[in-house]
């Protein structure tokens, strides 16, 4: 097998889109996918991708096709685009408030299949609003923090309760527990869920949906007994955060990042033309901001908004002004957000373009 002309694709591609260009190699999204589902399968638990991180349709569709049950996600707007795309079946990990969001979860509601989360009164207090508006009952499950410390409720009790309020209310319906553990944390987890099954059981009430949830827990699928799905988003490209994790390799990186050296002051300095603006400031706790594959050693060591400031001192090779590089994003998701398109490859061979259709759906 000829191995891919990476310099031939590089100038293709800034010919054609220019430099910043986000960039996703579908051979290796779809080997992803797979891989994720394989996984999932094997451990006898649904995939349920979150779809923050590629906030496409179109890739949703690929990711259900290849087996996925339904997706996540973490806002209504995501939500109504991937409705408006015909994705039929759709969790949002978060507590929604207002009127004005209870009103739109209400017509989602209307249109497909939804379930929600909560984590206190407060919030399950207006989604009979939504169900109301819908026609019928509304799923909601608990979201439980077992170590993570974001959201979630921190007892077996709490989780209890708040399960009894859901089923007490009117037009909602309990339907389980979400939970995010920490990748350290399952036997935590398992021990809170023991407990609040037991709590349950008492209450005359059944968590029939045991959601977990994250890339970096990926080997940790089938671990939790009971765990009936699994909410997995950044593996469908992978970045330096998963790597760093031990999940993905380099290779697994679905996603990079095509940017331009457009200035060499000095020696052991360079700009890209990729700044805060591409490549973001989530240096999520890694050193430097993103790896360049054609320069390992090199650093990009900070930011302005449209400036990548490289570190070459520890680079034997040294980029030239004109040159196109790859860089691997310490954290996708974010990178995604900021950009309208992404620019479609397999191999070396420039395909198209792919709309990020739920880009900036933040409401």
């Amino acid at each position: 097998m000829t191995a891919p002309d990476h310099e031939a694709l590089k100038a293709e591609i800034a010919r054609v889109h220019g430099t910043p260009a986000v960039v996703i190699d579908l051979d290796k999204v779809e080997a992803n996918i797979a891989r994720l589902q394989a996984v999932c399968d094997t451990a006898g638990v649904a995939n349920r991708p979150h779809i923050k991180t590629h906030k496409s349709p179109e890739l949703a569709r690929l990711q259900i096709e290849a087996g996925a049950r339904g997706i996540t996600c973490q806002k209504l707007g995501e939500a109504e685009v991937m409705a408006d795309g015909g994705i039929d079946d759709i969790l949002i990990s978060y507590n929604i408030l207002g009127e004005q969001k209870l009103g739109r979860l209400g017509h989602l509601q209307r249109r497909v299949r939804m379930i929600v989360a909560a984590d206190n009164p407060v919030t399950i207090a207006g989604l009979p609003q939504a169900a109301e508006i819908a026609g019928r009952d509304l799923e909601v499950v608990v979201e439980c923090d077992t170590g993570r410390q974001r959201a979630g409720v921190e007892t077996a009790g709490e989780a209890v309760e708040l399960a009894k309020l859901i089923a007490s209310s009117k037009g909602l319906r309990f339907a389980g527990f979400l939970m995010y553990p920490p990748e350290d944390g399952w036997e935590r987890t398992q021990a809170f869920l023991d407990t609040a099954n037991a709590g349950l059981r008492e209450a005359g009430l059944e968590a029939g949906m045991i959601s977990t949830g994250g890339s970096p827990n990926i080997p940790n699928i089938g671990k939790l007994k009971g765990a009936t799905e699994h909410r997995a988003g950044t593996s469908i490209f992978n970045d330096r955060m998963q790597v760093a994790a031990g999940v993905a390799t380099l290779e697994d990186c679905a996603l990079t990042v095509y940017a331009t050296v457009v200035s060499r002051a000095g020696p052991e300095r360079g700009i890209l033309d990729s700044g805060s603006k591409t490549l973001t400031s989530d240096s999520g706790g890694l050193d430097g901001h993103g790896h360049i594959l054609e320069y390992p050693a090199a650093r990009i060591a900070r930011f302005a908004e449209e400036h990548g400031f490289l570190d070459l001192a520890a680079s034997n090779d040294r980029p030239k002004v004109g040159e196109v590089v790859r860089v691997v994003p310490n954290h996708v998701c974010v990178v995604v957000n900021m950009v309208d398109r992404l620019v479609t490859v397999r191999g070396d061979r420039l395909v198209g373009e792919l709309p990020v259709a739920a880009r900036g759906k933040l409401v």
